[in-house]
Order: C-alpha cells, then structure tokens, then sequence
C-alpha cells in the first residue's frame, strides 16, 4: 500500500509538471519586439513614379477616390507576429524633409502570402520621405519596405480661360476733351468748301468774266495790261468825239462874203 500512494503521488506531481511547462511554452515561443524603419527613406519618392506605380484602382482591398495616392507597406517573410505601431512622413511642400505623418490609425491591414501590409491613403502629389515601425518578429535586413503605389488622378476640371480675339473691334484713339475729330469729304477732297460737282456758283460767269460774286469765285477778275489798254482806248475816243465837236463849232462860225 505505501508503495502504491508513492507511485500515485509521483503521476499527480509529473502531471502538474507537465501541465505547468505546457502553459508556460507559449510565453517563451512569443517574438521579440523590433523597431524596422523605411527602406526606401529620403528618397522623395511620388506615387507616380514608374517603379512603384500600379496604376488608379489597382490597388487591392484599397477603395480609391479621385484625388488619393495609395500607399502599400510590407514587412517581408513570416517572422511577424504583428505590426504594433507604423509611423509614416510625407513631403508636402516640397522643401525636402517630412512634413505631415500618418500613425496605424490612419492605415488599413492586409495580408500577402502571410506577409503583414498596411496601406495608406493621401492627396495626390505627397513625396514618401519617412518610415518606422514597431513588430513582434523580425524582418530581413530589419527593414520594412514600400511594395508599390497607386497614384491618383487630378480632381480639376476647369476650362482653361478664352484667349483674346485677334478678329476684336479696333480700340478707338482718345480725342482731347473739346476737341473734334474731323469728318472726312466724300469724294477724297480736302477742302470741306469746294464744289465737287463743277457746277460754278450762283453770280459766277462760266466764261471766266466777273459776275455778281466775289473776285476770288468762279473765273479770273480782269487786271493788268488788259485794264489798261481799255482805259486808254476809251480816252482815245473821248478825246476824238471832242475835237470833232471843237471843229464843227468852227465850220459853223465860218462866214461867205461876196
């Protein structure tokens, strides 16, 4: 008897032994934490560039609106337990350094061939600059890295702005204030008072003589050799009328004597 309650206390301590070592194995198995950081850091990298970019839409389990950049983040092999914490930065005024972060908060989960990814949403144009995380297990290198992008489509649509007419209607020359632009003659004549038609004015000879007008319309007026002349040919018959008168007096004062 003795020797069989030694047996059975020696079974009842293996057993709780044992079951105390198969609890305790899980607690001893679980990874190491680690801290990998972005492969692809400083590196200004835009989600169009040709070697990461998948094209709008082709990211999967990503819901892409226009205007959005997607992001994926791998942590290569099967040596992660879990992504605990990602901290990703963001060029987006283009100086060169990271400006606007994003936290797991902000990201969505996924899974490759076992592999943990987390994407990310952004406006169109950030440059990736910046990356680390926090992990159970370990990864290659321990870094983690970015997988590819899907770069999003401009939301503008506007038109751009009509260009000037070159058909337009010439801007008319400013005038000084009083000052009248003058109407052109029809016809092509330069002097507003002459007759375009030919027609001599009223009191005007079409011969050239002098009329009832003016001297200076219609035909030349009469001066020089010609005026003189008719004065002296006029004297010349005054004088002759006179003498003839002079001598018919005398003829008849003449008296016959026998």
């Amino acid at each position: 008897m003795p020797q069989r309650r030694h047996v059975a206390r020696a079974v009842v301590t293996a057993s709780a032994a044992a079951t105390c070592l198969a609890l305790a194995t899980p607690a001893w198995a679980s990874a190491a934490v680690t801290n990998p950081t972005l492969r692809q850091a400083n590196q200004h990298i835009l989600a169009n560039d040709n070697g990461f970019n998948e094209g709008f839409g082709k990211c999967a389990g990503a819901d892409q609106q226009a205007g959005q950049d997607i992001w994926v983040f791998i942590w290569p092999g099967n040596k992660v337990e879990s992504v605990d914490a990602v901290k990703i930065g963001w060029d987006t005024d283009n100086n060169g350094t990271a400006d606007t972060f994003k936290t797991l908060a902000d990201g969505h989960f996924t899974t490759d061939n076992g592999a943990k990814k987390v994407w990310f949403a952004t406006p169109t144009g950030w440059k990736l600059e910046s990356g680390e995380s926090t992990i159970h297990g370990q990864v290659p290198q321990d870094r983690f890295n970015l997988t590819h992008t899907c770069a999003g489509t401009s939301t503008s649509t506007g038109s751009p702005s009509p260009s000037a007419s070159s058909t337009g209607s010439p801007t008319p020359t400013p005038t000084t204030p009083g000052e009248e632009t003058p109407t052109p003659t029809p016809g092509g004549s330069e002097n507003p008072s002459e007759n375009p038609s030919g027609t001599p004015a009223p009191g005007t000879s079409v011969g050239g003589g002098q009329g009832g007008g003016s001297g200076t319309e219609g035909g030349l007026p009469l001066t020089g050799v010609a005026a003189t002349s008719i004065s002296l040919t006029g004297l010349a018959l005054i004088g002759g009328g006179v003498l003839l008168m002079v001598l018919r007096r005398r003829r008849d004062r003449i008296t016959f004597t026998s």
